[in-house]
């Protein structure tokens, strides 16, 4: 069984400029240390740049939250791979649930991402997937997990897949204060890693982290990480603040 790092992102989402971001860069520099846990900061494409100069020389990623199929093109406002690695950025966000909701993604694109990603960079792609309220209270969330999974993989390798992150975001939980108790998040984590194993192999499933996303705070990250199936969070409003961050990482 491979021994997985627990990763811990934070997703800020629209929020800070890029002088904020550097401030919050400075002090969770100086808070940031004597931690095995892997961490990454995914922000606005505008702060990218900064965050990757602020943080050179230490363990702490960068991650964009998107980023389009196309290398190039007349697709005003997005963003493309060969910009991203041209940062130099870490991770990439894929599918999140505002993304699929607000913007129109599906399972398609999301799958064309994700072959764009990684059959054409060593960026690693965040994928979500997760189900809404009404899916979860008809008790449809494991059949809804397992088709998104299916769909945004479709036409990858193994040995592709085996280096991406899955976070596992119910809809219901992000945002709203409300989170999957530890108990869902570990059950709906560890059906994903089946999923992976039907698809793909032991082996395979074996090296995928899978993330928690939905509500963690501080005060929830310690119960969510003593699941057996969770290898780490997908932060949203606890991550904008170092001290708060920090206090997951160090769940």
């Amino acid at each position: 069984m491979a021994l997985r790092i627990p990763f811990i992102a934070g997703n800020w989402k629209m929020f800070k400029t890029n002088k904020e971001a550097l401030e919050f860069a400075e002090e969770f520099k100086k808070l940031y240390q004597d931690t095995d846990v892997k961490t990454a900061i995914c922000a606005p494409f505008t702060q990218l740049e900064t965050l990757k100069k602020a943080f050179a020389g230490t363990c702490i990623g960068v991650g964009a939250q998107n980023m389009h199929f196309e290398d190039e093109g007349a697709f005003t406002g997005e963003i493309s791979l060969p910009m991203l690695k041209e940062i130099g950025v870490d991770y990439c966000i894929i599918g999140h649930s505002e993304r699929r909701q607000y913007f129109a993604e599906t399972d398609e694109t999301v799958n064309l991402k994700l072959k764009k990603l990684l059959n054409e960079s060593d960026i690693v792609p965040i994928l979500c997937v997760g189900e809404n309220l009404e899916q979860r209270e008809a008790g449809k969330e494991s059949e809804i997990v397992e088709n998104q999974i299916k769909a945004d993989l479709d036409g990858l390798s193994a040995d592709k897949v085996a280096r991406m992150v899955i976070a596992y975001e119910p809809i219901w939980a992000i945002g709203t204060g409300k989170t999957a108790s530890a108990e869902q998040a570990g059950e709906m984590c560890a059906l994903i890693r089946r999923v992976l194993e039907k698809l793909y192999d032991e082996d395979v499933c074996d090296q995928v982290t899978i993330q928690y996303g939905g509500s963690v705070k501080p005060e929830n990250a310690t119960e969510i990480m003593n699941m057996g199936e969770v290898d780490g969070a997908l932060v949203g409003g606890a991550s904008l603040k170092p001290d708060k961050f920090m206090g997951i990482i160090n769940f």
